[in-house]
């Protein structure tokens, strides 16, 4: 205690720690953070300004008489529309049946397949769904056996509604269940208290919540279908189904029309903006992050009724998840030794995984210093920087990859050649994509550092390397190994990208699999889908454990 007393007399007579409480993240582990903003602002900005400069190319009077753009907008808007709508539908009730019954058989599982839907490669996605609603899937086959011939949904608008409704249910349904869990625990307990029935637990609890969410969970889903790109390109079903997302990679790839490209990428920017404008003004962005606060009381509106109506619900979110996920491994396990021994799968395989580890570590790194030093600019009082650091790695939510991609395209075409550093474009749009979600992983992490632990550190002058390394380390080791599993499985699934800069010569996984969709090898198809599913599963697996071990082997060294 003497030695305490000390340690604080001594500061307050070098007028430190009292007067002037030191800062507690360095410059030299701030700087990084700001130079990375500044950079990320730098590369949108110049691939927005090359859009512009290419733009006027086509007369700007003459573009709402295009009756092929009207189309294509209308189309684009009417799709996305559609299935925002249907998303959050049936993502209201699959929420509140999960928050209702904790105990349902199966409930972690699902919860878990859930969140990995949010990194499964779209081309597996759509082979899946191929393999169950297809011409000679699952259930046309089990109609036929009974004596009705389904129609042929699968593509066009239907396919497109279906694989949409298959990706953004869980993610929307997860995110309103956390939001849901935010309900303080006395509420819940008043309500048990009060015997209120299912509709009376909507209008007072649970409607407020999903209320406020609703706007910007609306903006999301509808940006994710609005630039959907794999999805429209294989289930569209030909020109009536042309989304911009694909116009634009038809008019680079196929055309070579850049200022048409260009025009149709700001057309689609300035739709995305805004909507994430009017949005903004509406509602918060439903967290990311885990957070459970919610604690199981007992309810009069889980009796009776309701728990048929609960387990239709989650029963039916069984049925759209899991049956595609058993046709890639099922077909898979024939069409696998197919292709075992073939060197361009091998080849596919080692080149995706090398740009997924590149593409994963940056990102990892890049959320790294840019959360750190937007909450040491936050703790020393410079708001403005620290939200503009932070904002700096969400510019990808704003801005679709094909759009920043046309940009590249444009600002690089006098001297970087597609045939030899296009893969280095690829690894880098990668990084930027999948930046703001692994900001979300590590941002709880990050700033779990409480209040007096970080003012006793101040105290004893703990700060920079020493403090990353005993007091953030052994909190953030986890996480990052899970940001790191996302930015590695999100790279390796990406099709969008790799279509726009990749060299059929040379494919990744995802651009081998529609390769050998193209070309109806369905069973080599199989086989390459599955080895996708396995690798993803293998990464999460493996930085899990590493993730988990290390957390422990810190917590066995600091113990007493």
């Amino acid at each position: 205690m003497n030695g305490w007393k000390q340690l604080v007399v001594k500061g307050a007579e070098d007028n430190h720690y009292v007067s002037n409480p030191p800062f507690s993240h360095p410059r030299w582990v701030t700087l990084p953070g700001v130079v990375s903003a500044l950079l990320l602002i730098l590369i949108v900005v110049s691939a927005m300004l090359a859009l512009v400069w290419m733009a006027p190319a086509l007369p700007w009077a003459s573009v709402w008489q295009d009756a092929y753009l009207q189309r294509i907008v209308r189309f684009s808007l009417w799709q996305a529309t559609l299935s925002s709508l249907l998303v959050v539908l049936l993502a209201i009730p699959l929420a509140r049946a999960l928050l209702r019954r904790p105990a349902w058989p199966g409930r972690k599982l699902l919860l878990r397949i859930m969140e990995l839907t949010l990194v499964l490669p779209p081309i597996v996605v759509v082979f899946g769904l191929v393999a169950v609603h297809g011409r000679q899937g699952w259930l046309p086959q089990l109609l036929s056996g009974l004596g009705w011939q389904p129609p042929n949904y699968l593509y066009g608008l239907g396919g497109i509604l279906l694989a949409h409704i298959f990706y953004n249910v869980p993610l929307c349904a997860r995110l309103l269940l956390q939001e849901l869990e935010r309900i303080p625990s006395q509420h819940w307990r008043l309500a048990a208290q009060l015997g209120l029935n299912s509709r009376g637990v909507w209008l007072m609890l649970e409607w407020p919540v999903v209320r406020r969410a609703l706007p910007r969970l609306l903006a999301l889903v509808f940006t994710l279908c609005f630039t959907s790109f794999a999805i429209v390109m294989t289930l569209g079903g030909g020109p009536r189904a042309t989304t911009l997302e694909v116009a634009i990679y038809q008019a680079l790839r196929f055309d070579m029309d850049i200022g048409r490209a260009a025009l149709l990428a700001i057309l689609q920017l300035l739709i995305c903006a805004l909507l994430w404008g009017v949005s903004g003004r509406l509602g918060g962005m439903p967290s990311l992050t885990p957070y459970t606060l919610y604690r199981h009381w007992p309810r009069a509106d889980s009796l009776g009724s309701s728990r048929y109506v609960d387990s239709g619900w989650i029963g039916m979110l069984w049925l759209l998840l899991l049956p595609p996920l058993l046709a890639v491994v099922l077909n898979g396990l024939g069409g696998i030794w197919l292709m075992l021994w073939r060197h361009e799968l091998w080849a596919a395989w080692w080149l995706s995984i090398k740009l997924a580890l590149v593409a994963g570590g940056l990102a990892t790194i890049l959320a790294t210093l840019l959360l750190s030093a937007a909450g040491g600019y936050a703790r020393r009082g410079d708001q403005r920087i620290s939200a503009l650091t932070e904002a700096s790695g969400h510019l990808t939510l704003l801005i679709p990859a094909m759009v920043l991609g046309t940009g590249w395209f444009v600002l690089l075409r006098p001297w970087v050649s597609l045939t030899e550093q296009g893969y280095s474009l690829v690894v880098f749009a990668n990084t930027l994509m999948c930046l703001p979600f692994l900001m979300q992983v590590l941002r709880g992490p990050l700033n779990s550092l409480d209040e007096p632990s970080r003012r006793l550190a101040d105290t004893l002058d703990v700060r920079g390397w020493y403090r990353w390394r005993w007091l953030l380390w052994p909190r953030l080791k986890p996480a990052i190994a899970l940001a790191l599993a996302y930015g590695m499985t999100y790279s390796l699934g990406d099709f969008s990208v790799v279509a726009l800069f990749g060299s059929p010569s040379q494919p990744t996984l995802p651009l081998l699999l529609y390769q050998l969709l193209g070309s109806y090898r369905l069973r080599e198809a199989a086989g390459c889908a599955l080895l996708m599913l396995l690798t993803m599963l293998m990464i999460f697996l493996l930085l899990e454990w590493l993730g988990r071990r290390g957390y422990r082997s810190e917590r066995e060294r600091s113990s007493p």
